[in-house]
This record gives C-alpha cells, structure tokens and sequence, in this order.
C-alpha cells in the first residue's frame, strides 16, 4: 500500500515539475543545464510511472519480454543520475570548465547504462516475474543477477555521491534564499538516495548468504521513494517558492489589517468599493489578493480620514498602540459615546513618511502594509466598544451601509462603457 503510494506520487511529482518547466525551456532552448534538468524531470517521473503494478505487466507484454519494465526503469534512473549531474557542474563551475566536465560525466553513464542493457538479456533466470517491489528481491538469490544489481546500484551510489557533494558546495555559496534551500534539499534528497542504495547493498549480501531480507524492503522502497522527492522539490522550489512566500505574505497581512478594517468598515461603510463577504467567510483567501489587499489599505486611510474631525486636537501620533488608541476614541466619539480623554502620549516621533501614505512604489506600500498591520494588532488589543457606544453605532450606520452596499451593487450592475464614477 505504502509502495503503491509513493510511487504514484513520485511519479505524478516528476512528470508535473517536467510541465512546470518546459515553457522556460522553450524560451531558453540553448541552456544545457535546463535542457539536462527537463531530463532529469521527465526519467525521473518515467521511472516511477512505468513501473506501477497495473501497468507494467501490460508494458512487458507489449514487448514481449518479462520484467523488462525493470530495465526500462533503471535505465531512466541512470539517464537522471547523468542529468542531475550534468546540471550541478553547470552551475557549480564556468561554462568552459563545465561543458568539459559535463561531457565526461555523461560518457561515463552512457557506457555503464550500455553494460547495464547487455547484462540485463544475458543475465538468466532474470524471468521471475512478481509485484513492481517484489522482482528484484525475489530475483536476488541468482549470483549472476546478484552480480548485475551490484554493479546497477554502484552506478546509482556514484551518481549520489557526486550529488551530494556539489549540491553541498553550491548550497554553501548560492546567494539567494530559495535556492540555497533548494540545494539543501537536493543533498538531503541524494543523502536518503544513498542510504537506499546501502540498503540493497546489504540485501543483496544478506541475500547470497542464504538469509530472509524481506523485512528491509519497506525501508528500501521509503528510501528511495522520498529522496527522488525531496529532489524534485529541491531542484523546483527555487521557481515557484518566491511565488507562493509572496502570496502567503499578502494573505498574513490581508488578515492581520482584518480587525482595524472591520472596525472602520462598521462605523463608514461608504469606505467599502464592494461589500464585504459574511463573516467569517472573509477569513478565505480572496481572488485578487494583490487587488484586495490594495483596497484593504486605501479604504482603512479612507476610514481614519473620515473619523478626523473626531480625532482630539492637538495630540501628536506615535507608536502604533498609540494610533490604535487614538482610532478607538475617535470610533467611539463617531458612535456618540463619551470619549475618553485624548491618551497621555510618550514623546516619540511620528511615524515616517515613507510609512504613512508612501503607497506610490512597491517599498512604500509594503511599508504602508507594515505599518498598519501593527497599528491593526494594537487595535484588535484594546477593549471592544462601550455598549453604548456600540448601539449608537448601530442605529447610526445602519442607513450609511444600506446605501453604500446599494451604490457599490450599481456599479457593479453598470454597463462596462457607461460614465459612472
């Protein structure tokens, strides 16, 4: 169960990430290292799919041979050995240096994968047919297929090792974030490789010495299974990580400006282009993140400008529990509520202009966004409104809401070309 898993899911990960990539590939047709790791991708996502117990008697059939899906699948993991490898000494050495050694390293595979083939239809009783996971070790006891599968997993441990290092010194001086992460999850991933690949080692030995090393094959299966994916996400993460950081921190900000933009929304509900969804559906990601949290911030400034003429005079603004305080007094004195007097300010500066209304370029409204967002978790602090106050609010925005919800469904309902503003 556990083996039929993985499998699928190693080979869904693979064929999905060798998609991901292939339009930069079209764009960048002369970059062997991407060429190399659309290779590395796609065997990598064969190896797996091919070998899956509802196909491949069916492959084997088609051709003819029995468990030759074994051979196709160890020859897709020699091709993305040669192809990983290819990809790290492109990136770990000058273009000049790396084609050279690039070279070397894919005629030195291309030769094993040769013996490997040879080997396989002259190496007999190869013929013992069993589940994807059982073959090779119900095949293991013959000396000669003993011998082949040494010598195939040799191949594979060189190619890991060989991993392991430069993925290692690349991670050590990759400068960006998301990459270094990813090369530190490929050495992980050829690290668990490894630990596969001793693990045949030691059935295979176990195995000519005429004992049962059934049990170890779960740990085999694990071995190999995660590492191949925590490759594959190693060598993708550097693409779509920034991506997804970006988004999940548009989405924290989103809900932190939540209780601030409530408040100000219940007490001037014409802030709002549309109206809001029901609460807590509001707690979903929206579509327009980008969008929404833009219109989040203008209409939390929009809200504190409408409540300046209840705002107390002469006090300075300062920290953000400062504002959160000065913005709960002026909500309460909208809703009719006694205010309570103006709070006893520290003398700190106010807040920088590039935090306040610095929206112009993409620094300032994420300083903007900072900014509110502390201002918005000091205010989510402070006691709720009075009950009083709470009631005047009540009954007075009642109308403002019904008639800005109405005013946002007309222009929503408005013709693409008419002049409503």
């Amino acid at each position: 169960m556990i083996y039929d898993v993985l499998s699928h899911l190693c080979a869904l990960v693979g064929l999905a990430a060798f998609c991901y990539k292939l339009p930069e590939l079209l764009r960048r047709r002369g970059d062997p290292a991407l060429w190399a790791l659309e290779i590395y991708f796609l065997c990598s996502g064969i190896s797996f799919l091919i070998d899956l117990n509802w196909l491949r008697d069916d492959v084997s059939r088609l051709f003819g041979y029995p468990n030759l899906t074994t051979l196709l699948t160890q020859a897709a993991v020699v091709v993305l050995t040669a192809a990983q490898q290819v990809v790290l000494v492109h990136w770990s050495h000058p273009p000049e240096r790396a084609a050279v050694l690039a070279r070397r390293r894919v005629l030195a595979f291309s030769a094993a994968l040769a013996v490997l083939v040879v080997l396989f239809f002259v190496v007999e009783p190869y013929r013992q047919t069993a589940s994807a996971e059982g073959t090779l070790l119900s095949n293991m006891r013959d000396r000669d297929y003993a011998g082949y599968l040494l010598l195939y997993i040799t191949v594979c441990a060189v190619g890991q090792v060989g991993a392991v290092r430069l993925s290692y010194r690349y991670a050590r001086i990759a400068r960006r974030t998301w990459l270094r992460a990813g090369m530190w999850t490929v050495t992980a991933g050829a690290s668990l490789i490894l630990l596969y690949c001793a693990i045949r080692y030691t059935q295979i030995t176990g195995t000519q010495l005429g004992h049962d090393m059934s049990a170890w094959e779960p740990a085999y299966w694990l071995a190999g299974s995660v590492g191949a994916l925590l490759q594959v996400f190693g060598w993708t993460v550097p693409s779509w990580g920034p991506a997804l950081s970006g988004r999940l921190r548009g989405y924290r900000s989103y809900l932190r400006l939540r209780p601030l933009w409530w408040a100000l929304y219940e007490a001037v509900p014409a802030i709002a282009l549309e109206p809001p969804p029901r609460r807590p559906l509001d707690l979903l990601p929206p579509a327009g993140l980008d969008y929404r949290l833009h219109r989040r911030v203008i209409e939390i400034l929009d809200g504190c400008h409408a409540l300046g003429p209840h705002l107390p005079r002469g006090t300075e603004r300062g920290s953000p529990a400062d504002e959160a305080r000065l913005l709960r007094s002026a909500l309460d004195a909208r809703a009719g509520a006694p205010a309570d007097p103006p709070p006893s300010l520290p003398a700190a500066p106010p807040p920088p202009a590039e935090h306040r209304g610095g929206s112009g370029s993409s620094g300032g409204f994420a300083q903007e966004v900072a900014w509110l967002s502390e201002v918005a978790r000091a205010f989510a602090r402070l006691p709720a409104a009075r009950p009083a106050a709470s009631r005047a609010a009540a009954e007075r925005t009642a109308a403002e809401r019904a008639a800005s919800e109405q005013a946002a469904s007309e222009r929503a309902a408005a013709p693409r070309g008419s002049d409503h503003s």
